[in-house]
């Protein structure tokens, strides 16, 4: 074992070092080996022996990971490693593969430049293998890839070694398949891999080997000679021929980028600042000596030392008593304390720069994807989350005293996780937790009952719907109470092209600053079949809608401008059907008479009058329920194909795909999140416990026309509303 000490010293050494740098993820479906895989990384690291790794699963540092046998969240270690006489710093981040935590892939991959994509032999390419690879190519990290668990091939498939090779080249195509699709353009063939590229490594990553064409060309083995290794089970000659810490560890080295090379292709993606500016040029650049520009793309909390952000700096350094800028806070604040994670320890170093990741205290309310600074500059586009929370618990104290210590902990816990949502009621003492699904909400409340102690009541599951509309309103005139201003509106349905702009970051969401957006998003909006005219008034995107301004020359405008998108914001996160959140409409003010006098247009006067507009419109033209969906992969033995079959049929289950591979039937399925609570247990009973399945977010679908009116009443009899849905008399003057 290596003192830790000694190798923070080296880290710290090798940090300026940039060509010996590799900021990298492990990447992979649930249950395909990576933090198997990082055991044999750290260990060769020296932090744990060799023995214990690939067993003790040291980035499983959480309790809950531990019992579970699942990574839950992103852990960061930084290595040093030795490598053809050179010293390395490999920044790595072990990632979950569980989709309810795949939030945590999503930001790790804005602090990378390159990703190792793990695949199990057996199952091949799962549906959370091109989630997560098509996240790392979109944040523009270079892919390589581990095939794991290949000894499973041979000892429990009993493929000879040609039936293998047949087996690995369908998993290597169908991954060259997804990185054509998505790759930026200029990387497309560079970015593709094959074992003749040395881009792919296959091995077993608990048996610790791995081999590689150049680890072949190395040691003097073939394929033939490791196939009869692994089937005559002679497990130590093969970890000395082919270790899987020296294999990966030399893909990673002569494949992934630095972050100096990574950073030139990066930074004019994820930033939209002027490259030419000091920052831009010193991002470019990973110019340590630059303006300081980093990006928090996590937060922890410490019961000693507060809120911890876990940084990837792009330019500058960051030291204890730095100033940093804080971008959505608009205010300075100072750091206290530079570290480097050991995994489940944060060791503090004296100073971070350009190209690594390590972690900060001492700036206060900062969220995930903030920009900090050494001076105010444009922020990084913000990290896209791929999924939306989909269900949700009421949560309350059994006892009223501990209710400031749960909306304290449901703060923290939100802030280190953005995609749970928390909606606090201060006045009832009720909230609602969301989350990506069962176990993600089961996770938040075990935190909170275990490590938090606070003693907590919980209702079923309930699912998050949205509200939307089919076809545009007529014009609405909606008043003021006192009758002195008016505005005229129309709602209408958003395109699809804009829709995905929004979902994409093409056109990001917030307020626009200004009197108008910039020209790349009045282009982007163009682009989505906007007129000119009509992408130059766009006032705000919020939540996936849109206000867009088509007055011309109304007097006093301006002046009330944030409270007209105020009463938008507030129409938008509650609808007029059942107060679930709005999705995919835009509202065009089209005319409006103010009157002169300001006190006469005030809050009260204005709020009102431009939601209940927005409602009656919305009404009018009959409002539609959208339910979530999520996406099954059931593998099943061909004799219970029909009783899985039937069971997904009865709950309104859409059919895919369905395919036969070796005995198993692969189907694939698109069912409502309502009919997924208490599924496992029916899938296992149907199945005999033989079926293995993964779930996907899939996104909203329109509820069927002959559930909404139940649903609705259900909905509003929760939320202690009048069970009859309003009419659009009940909004208009």
């Amino acid at each position: 074992m290596v003192r830790k000490e000694v190798v923070v010293d080296e880290v710290q050494k090798i940090m300026d070092d940039l060509i010996h740098v590799r900021n990298i993820a492990i990447v992979a479906h649930v249950d395909h080996g990576k933090t198997t895989l990082s055991d044999s990384l750290v260990a060769r690291a020296g932090l744990i022996s060799k023995e214990l790794a690939g067993q003790q699963r040291v980035l499983d540092y959480d309790e809950q990971e531990q019992k579970r046998g699942i990574t839950i969240k992103s852990a960061n270690i930084s290595l040093g490693f030795s490598y053809e006489g050179h010293e390395y710093l490999i920044n790595l981040i072990d990632t979950p593969g569980h989709v309810d935590f795949g939030g945590h892939v999503t930001r790790a991959m804005r602090a990378v430049d390159g990703v190792v994509v793990v695949i199990d032999a057996v199952e091949g390419v799962m549906p959370q293998t091109e989630t997560v690879l098509r996240q790392a190519l979109n944040e523009r990290a270079k892919p390589v890839v581990f095939i794991n668990k290949v000894d499973r091939l041979i000892n429990e498939l009993k493929l000879d070694s040609d039936a293998m090779i047949k087996k690995l080249a369908s998993i290597i195509a169908t991954v060259n398949k997804i990185i054509s699709a998505n790759a930026p353009d200029q990387f497309r063939k560079d970015w593709l891999v094959s074992v003749e590229n040395g881009k792919v490594a296959i091995g077993s990553a608990f048996q610790k080997w791995a081999i590689s064409i150049s680890s072949m060309q190395k040691s003097g083995t073939n394929f033939k000679q490791i196939y009869e290794l692994v089937r005559e089970n002679k497990l130590d000659e093969l970890v000395k021929k082919a270790p899987v810490d020296e294999v990966v560890l030399e893909m990673v080295v002569k494949h992934l980028p630095n972050p100096k090379e990574a950073q030139a292709y990066r930074v004019p993606k994820l930033w939209h600042g002027d490259l030419e500016s000091e920052e831009g040029k010193a991002m470019l650049a990973c110019n340590k000596d630059g303006p300081t520009v980093g990006v928090v793309f996590g937060i922890h909390y410490d019961e000693h030392a507060g809120e911890v952000g876990v940084v990837r700096l792009f330019s500058g350094k960051i030291e204890k008593g730095s100033e940093l800028y804080i971008a959505s806070k608009m205010k300075y604040g100072r750091v206290q304390q530079v570290s480097v994670y050991m995994g489940p320890d944060r060791v503090p170093v004296d100073r971070i720069t350009a190209g690594n990741i390590g972690a900060i205290i001492g700036l206060k309310d900062m969220y995930v994807g903030e920009t900090i600074s050494s001076k105010p500059v444009e922020p990084f586009e913000q990290i896209k989350h791929y999924s939306e929370p989909v269900v949700t618990k009421s949560i309350e104290a059994k006892n009223p005293k501990d209710l400031g210590k749960l909306i304290e902990v449901l703060r923290a816990i939100s802030k280190e996780d953005p995609t749970l949502k928390v909606e606090l009621n201060p006045e009832t003492g009720e909230h609602l937790i969301s989350g990506m699904g069962e176990l993600h909400l089961e996770i938040i409340e075990y935190k909170i009952r275990v490590e938090k102690g606070i003693d907590i009541k919980t209702s079923p599951p309930i699912v998050v719907y949205r509200e939307t509309i089919e076809k545009p309103t007529p014009t609405i005139e909606g008043k003021s109470p006192n009758k002195h201003n008016k505005f005229y509106l129309h709602v209408e349905p958003l395109s699809e092209k804009l829709q995905k702009l929004i979902k994409e970051g093409k056109t990001p969401e917030g307020r626009i600053k200004g009197t108008k957006p910039s020209q790349a998003v009045i282009d982007a909006l163009i682009e989505g079949g906007m007129s000119r005219d009509q992408a130059k008034g766009v006032w705000d995107i919020y939540a996936g809608n849109m206000f867009v301004d088509a007055t011309k020359g109304v007097q006093y405008l301006n002046e009330v401008k944030e409270l007209v998108l105020q009463s938008f914001e507030d129409g938008m996160h509650k609808g007029p059907l059942a107060q679930e959140k709005v999705a995919n409409v835009m509202v065009v003010l089209e005319d409006a008479t103010l009157h002169e006098d300001n006190v006469h247009r005030g809050p009260a006067q204005i709020l009102p009058a431009i939601k209940k507009a927005v409602y009656a419109g919305m009404l009018k033209v009959g409002v539609d329920l959208l339910e979530p969906k999520q996406k099954l992969l059931i593998q099943v033995p061909h004799e219970y194909s029909g009783a899985v079959l039937s069971l997904v049929n009865g709950k309104r289950g859409k059919l895919l795909n369905m395919e036969q591979e070796g005995d198993l039937t692969k189907i694939e399925v698109i069912i409502p999140v309502a009919e997924t609570f208490g599924l496992s247990n029916e899938l296992r009973s149907a199945s005999q416990g033989r079926a293995i399945w993964y779930s996907q977010y899939y996104g909203y679908e329109p509820l069927p026309k002959e559930l909404q009116a139940k649903i609705v009443r259900q909905i509003r009899e929760r939320k202690g509303l009048p069970p009859e849905p309003p009419k659009p008399e009940d909004f208009m003057e």
